[in-house]
């Protein structure tokens, strides 16, 4: 198992430990202070067992520790652990790789093999805004990035794809894919 994949099945375990509201109301419960099994199975009226099984699967993944006192065990949240792993797991840097084999360009086939003739024309311009994208996004492939085109060009590229190239040309600047100077003046790409 890879890094992506052993960090994909670590972030998969922590939502399942957590996707249960009896366990949820255990993390909140420690979160205020340690208790013991008997304690919270009175509280939340469930089974000293059923508590026990909960938390067994929160021990499992490091978020509750359990300290012997007298003839009872006492539990308490890992408060640093459990902010550690969601700090970690629950990143802008690691949440992408969860859909790293995702296909993120099949809805825009999907619209595209809608609204395109064989011979690459729009049949029409979609009414629906995300339909719409897909559209601009694959026209405004007709132009390089870091290239300035004056607006006849601009016009002559897109009424290769539809007759309304000036309703492309706004579609495609209002969707912030193109960029314009002035009134009339140069068109060009926006890169992401």
């Amino acid at each position: 198992m890879d890094e992506k994949e052993a960090q994909f099945a670590e972030l998969l375990n922590f939502f399942k430990t957590l996707a249960d509201a009896n366990r949820l109301k255990i993390v909140g419960l420690l979160a205020q202070e340690p208790l013991s099994v008997e304690q919270m199975a009175e509280m939340l009226k469930l089974h000293p067992s059923t508590v026990s099984h909960h938390l067994s699967k929160l021990r499992e993944a490091g978020l509750v520790s359990a300290r012997a006192e007298g003839y009872y065990s006492v539990y308490q949240l890992e408060t640093k652990a459990l902010e550690a792993s969601a700090r970690r797991l629950l990143s802008r840097e690691t949440l992408p790789d969860v859909a790293a084999d995702v296909d993120m360009d099949a809805y825009d086939r999907k619209v595209l093999k809608s609204y395109l003739g064989p011979d690459g024309r729009l049949k029409a311009l979609p009414t629906q805004q995300k339909k719409l994208e897909a559209v601009l996004r694959y026209v405004v492939q007709a132009f390089e990035p870091g290239v300035r085109y004056g607006e006849r060009q601009v016009t002559e590229t897109l009424a290769r794809y539809h007759e309304d190239s000036a309703g492309l040309r706004r579609d495609l600047v209002d969707f912030g894919l193109m960029a314009r100077e002035g009134g009339g003046g140069e068109y060009w790409r926006v890169d992401d």
